[in-house]
């Protein structure tokens, strides 16, 4: 068991001194704010986009959504 611990500390010294270090003089990223993300919407008076086919759309306003429906269960 002595062995297994000795060893065991050896790895964790190693991977600490050998660890990928930053370049000198970076700073860490900032994290990123509500206004960089383009999601979905639904607001009132903004314009939208008639596309035909498939398409990728940044940020669409979202005012409906196909055909949804709910079913009652019965047990």
């Amino acid at each position: 068991m002595w062995t297994f611990l000795i060893k065991l500390a050896v790895m964790v010294v190693l991977a600490y001194v050998l660890r990928a270090k930053p370049p000198e003089g970076t700073r860490p990223p900032k994290p990123a704010g509500l206004e960089e993300f383009d999601l979905p919407t639904a607001e009132e008076g903004r314009p939208m986009q008639v596309l035909f086919g498939k398409r990728k759309m940044k940020g669409p306003n979202v005012v409906w959504y196909g055909h949804l429906r709910s079913d009652a269960i019965w047990r």
